[in-house]
């Protein structure tokens, strides 16, 4: 009698041992998820803190990018995308302000750091040509008035080439954009040769090899390219 009562308890303990594991491990389960959850949110409020937006406009920006906005232009940043999608004038304005102090303070980045880079540049391969840090120049920085054209080319493109060609023997000063160079030094050194550009008028910085890095949409011209562009009155222009 005693064994058969001392294996009826022993049962019951494995039965609640059974019965109270599943519970042990949907709980187990849970942490992961609200940690995971804590982390999201931690991450989209720095975001909107970067970006100079409220919690609720970062997640505005999030719904916009799901949506048509995002298929068309998956690359689009907060400010720009909010800016497109605003709600009323006040809203518009508000976006874009913030953009342009977005900008003024990336620029100012940029700009420090290709100083830098040339510096380096020249001391470390003083005979080859030189290529800018992509998002270092816009089209005619530091360049307004001066009838300096930006140029926008693109691999495996003849026209291209034969234009470049062009405006370097009517010694046109021009800063050149590789569209779809897909920030590859080499990939611009290889066009740069390959349409006969000469070494030493990129020395002399009259003629600038620079990654596009999405400049040629951001001017929203048509077209195909080669485009050689001009700023006039404030608006850039094909030529």
């Amino acid at each position: 009698m005693k064994r058969t009562a001392l294996g009826f308890v022993l049962v019951l303990v494995v039965a609640d041992m059974a019965l109270a594991q599943p519970a042990s491990l949907d709980s187990s389960r849970a942490v992961p998820a609200q940690v995971q959850n804590s982390t999201d949110a931690a991450l989209d409020e720095r975001l909107a803190r970067d970006w100079g937006l409220r919690p609720e406009e970062w997640a505005r920006y999030r719904q916009l990018m799901l949506g048509p906005l995002g298929i068309y232009s998956p690359n689009l940043d907060p400010l720009t995308a909010l800016g497109i999608e605003a709600r009323s004038d006040e809203e518009r304005n508000r976006y874009a302000e913030l953009q342009v102090q977005a900008e003024s303070k990336r620029v100012g980045k940029t700009l420090a750091y290709q100083r830098a880079y040339d510096v380096a540049w020249k001391r470390l391969y003083p005979s080859q040509q030189r290529v800018s840090m992509p998002g270092a120049r816009a089209p005619g920085d530091g360049n307004r008035g001066s009838g300096r054209r930006a140029v926008f080319v693109k691999a495996e493109c003849p026209p291209c080439e034969q234009r470049v060609r062009q405006l370097q023997a009517a010694g046109t000063a021009f800063d050149l954009y590789i569209v779809g160079s897909r920030q590859d030094d080499a990939r611009i050194r290889q066009w740069a040769t390959q349409a006969g550009i000469d070494p030493a008028r990129v020395r002399a910085r009259t003629v600038t090899l620079n990654h596009d890095a999405g400049r040629w949409l951001s001017l929203g011209l048509s077209g195909d390219l080669p485009a050689v562009v001009r700023e006039v009155n404030g608006q850039w222009q094909r030529q």
